[in-house]
């Protein structure tokens, strides 16, 4: 039998482990060297990396078959999405139920909000932050739910018009949503009280409604590189102005962003109100130029990023409560905030997340995939490919 030929992207992959690298470091800033703490500030733009990658790819397998004109299986995609997101996400789930020490925090939401997957709508974060991080999990399930339905409706009678209605409205709505939380919600509240900061997060940065943006992103660059293809090869032709054009993007939304926990005028209220899709603009750049070979960072193979990759969704599952275990193993090492406690951090979230992937995540892609009959080891490798699911 021949040895299945990888079809990995170099450039996703370094997307990837840079998304969970940044979303790392962000949760656990507080382990960090000060030196790290500019970077680590802003770590919270890793997740909205997956979710541009999330929409390109998953909208990719959405769209190859329309432009077949063959038919989508609900069944069969809702089956795939359960495969590869259930398995680990329960088995962490039920750590939490079992295992206290497991806990990052003291406090968690109901677990009805977790198996709903509605944590990001209904959580109190002024008292609940265990698990919290699951929020990105919850608008990229809910993303799974809806968008093959909307592919079906609109490839029933398919028009450019209708679809870029469609992924403008969305936009539009984000806008319209954080600019009445901003306007009737935010700026009623004290900008120095915790409650801003609460409400920030519980009203702007985690409900479905206003962090779409990234994945439309992702969704138009899946759409443009199927259905356009003469668009595609005349961006991927300036992928290395792309990649400069994505970085100043994400550099001016870090100005906009600066204070977003503390103001609500100037910069911070600009980027409530369209700071997201600008980030998602820039982002989709950064994508672009990470699948072209012509670019620097489409041709580049970062060591250990394949790894990284690899373990994405298993390190952004386990990567808090991993820090909180080594508190209370290796206490004055994980407290020190130098870079031993840094290569701690990395070596015991690796190794779990590892653990993970090894006994959950891949025998389950491998059940999954046996059931289609497909080569178990070339489909992991596709699905580290095409998976990035925050």
């Amino acid at each position: 039998m021949k040895k299945p030929i990888s079809t990995r992207i170099a450039g996703l992959d370094t997307l990837r482990a840079l998304a969970i690298l940044a979303v790392m470091a962000f949760h656990l800033s507080w382990r960090l060297p000060e030196r790290l703490m500019p970077v680590a500030r802003f770590g919270w733009m890793g997740v909205d990396l997956f979710f541009v990658l999330s929409g390109y790819l998953i909208g990719s397998q959405l769209l190859r078959p329309v432009s077949r004109r063959q038919e989508i299986s609900l069944i069969e995609f809702y089956r795939k999405r359960a495969y590869r997101i259930l398995p680990a996400y329960l088995v962490v789930l039920g750590l939490y139920l079992l295992w206290p020490a497991w806990h990052e925090d003291k406090a968690m939401s109901p677990l009805w909000q977790f198996l709903t997957f509605t944590e990001n709508l209904f959580v109190d974060y002024s008292k609940n932050h265990a698990f919290s991080h699951v929020w990105s999990l919850c608008v990229e399930e809910h993303f799974y739910l809806v968008l093959p339905l909307l592919v079906l409706w609109l490839s029933r009678r398919p028009a450019l018009w209708k679809t870029v209605s469609v992924l403008l409205f969305f936009v539009v709505l984000g806008v319209a949503m954080r600019s009445y939380e901003l306007v009737h919600v935010l700026r009623p509240l004290d900008t120095n009280g915790d409650e801003f900061s609460t409400r920030y997060i519980e009203r702007i940065y985690y409900p479905t409604y206003s962090r779409l943006d990234g994945l439309l992103a992702g969704v138009a660059l899946a759409l443009i590189r199927i259905f356009r293809p003469a668009w595609w090869s005349a961006i991927a032709r300036r992928a290395n102005w792309l990649l400069l054009a994505g970085c100043a993007l994400v550099g001016g939304c870090v100005y906009l962003f600066f204070n977003r926990f503390s103001s609500d005028t100037g910069p911070a209220a600009v980027g409530i109100v369209i700071g997201y899709p600008l980030l998602s603009l820039g982002l989709a750049f950064l994508v672009v130029a990470a699948i072209e070979t012509r670019s620097w960072l489409g041709r580049v193979r970062v060591p250990g990023a394949k790894l990284l990759a690899t373990l994405a969704f298993s390190l952004y599952l386990t990567h808090k409560e991993i820090a909180r275990l080594d508190s209370l193993y290796w206490h004055h090492l994980a407290q020190a905030r130098d870079w031993r406690s840094v290569l701690l951090l990395g070596v015991t979230c690796v190794a779990g997340a590892a653990i993970l992937y090894l006994c959950v995540e891949r025998p389950f892609l491998a059940l999954r995939d046996h059931r289609e009959k497909r080569v178990p080891v070339s489909s992991v490798d596709e699905e580290a490919r095409l998976e990035p699911a925050l």
